[in-house]
């Protein structure tokens, strides 16, 4: 008789911690300047619960410099922080992600600037594997820090900016908050817009579908949203606007649109689903469309180390620029 050897829960070897061997001692580099204790020890002690670490706050366990600090303690270049023995889960296999360059738009010590292409998400999540960020991080192992200073929705393309110095990165989200970083998209619409400039101030709700899938809709008591549009050109059924950002919304451009009854084309959340098949249905013509038509194609901000007004554009894509040649020419779809 064959026998087969098993193997009882009991004695199955468990994967799920490793603790740390004894106690850290960091000093702190100045990439990691100006972070929060807590948010540094979460972002390097993957898979300890936050509970864990606010109660080593708390009790003392960690200290920097050798004194007590509470969990609102700015990190400083060449702080020394004594971090405890504590338990660490251990992390999952990680998918492999393809290394993959993107049109670079500027580049210095801090800050990374690219001309994101439409239909990439600019980071992993809700159903993507991995998105810019990743990709980058791939293709620049010798890159210590690369972060994204902003958004941009998966169908949009242009100019995205990254920082590559945590002290970049601060300063850079210190500016959005201000609202101080003028970023300007052009998109195209079906109809004939009216004002030559006009100011749409609509409150933004965000909520889930019944499938799970992120909306935006105008609703009462939502954040308060505001977009300036000023008018491009006019192509009879079709309008060029510029979409100038006071408010850094989810969806915001295409929902204050889709509210005013200005479907962006090509948009399938929030615009005309029968312009968007009959655009993607004209053959005969680069007047066809198959993605949306939405460019963040200009950014303007103060360099986070020199303290100079930078400005930076991507032309349209291809794909765009021979949309709004063809209208231009008079050929629709």
């Amino acid at each position: 008789m064959k026998h087969t050897n098993r193997v009882s829960p009991k004695e199955v070897p468990k994967q799920a911690e490793k603790p740390r061997k004894a106690v850290d001692f960091v000093t702190i580099s100045p990439e990691d300047e100006g972070q929060r204790i807590d948010n540094y020890l979460f972002r390097n002690c993957k898979g300890v619960p936050k509970s864990h670490i606010y109660r080593i706050l708390r009790s003392g366990e960690v200290r920097v410099n050798k004194g007590r600090i509470d969990q609102t303690y700015r990190l400083v270049a060449g702080d020394v922080v004594r971090i405890p023995p504590i338990q660490v889960a251990e992390r999952p296999q990680r998918q492999h992600v393809p290394e993959r360059q993107f049109r670079v738009l500027y580049e210095d010590d801090h800050l990374l600037v690219i001309d994101k292409p439409s239909g990439v998400a600019v980071h992993g999540g809700s159903g993507v594997s991995y998105g810019v960020i990743e990709q980058l991080r791939a293709a620049r192992p010798h890159e210590k820090f690369l972060e994204l200073a902003h958004r941009l929705d998966r169908e949009t393309s242009g100019v995205l900016l990254l920082a590559k110095k945590r002290s970049a990165l601060v300063k850079l989200h210190e500016q959005i908050r201000k609202g101080s970083v003028d970023k300007r998209y052009q998109v195209m619409v079906q109809g004939d817009w009216k004002n030559q400039r006009q100011h749409v101030k609509l409150p933004l709700h965000r909520y889930l579908t019944e499938e799970g899938e992120r909306r935006v809709r105008v609703q009462e008591g939502g954040q308060e949203s505001h977009t300036v549009f000023n008018i491009l050109q006019s192509y009879g059924d079709f309008t060029l606007l510029e979409a100038e950002l006071k408010t850094g919304r989810t969806h915001q451009i295409r929902v204050h649109l889709s509210s005013l009854g200005y479907a962006i084309a090509g948009d399938d959340k929030y615009g005309d689903f029968h312009l968007n098949r009959e655009l993607q249905k004209a053959h005969n013509s680069s007047a066809h469309l198959k993605r949306m038509f939405l460019h963040a194609y200009r950014i303007t901000f103060v360099h986070p180390e020199t303290g100079k007004e930078m400005t930076l554009e991507a032309a349209l894509p291809p794909e765009l620029a021979a949309f709004t040649q063809d209208l231009a020419s008079g050929i629709t779809p």
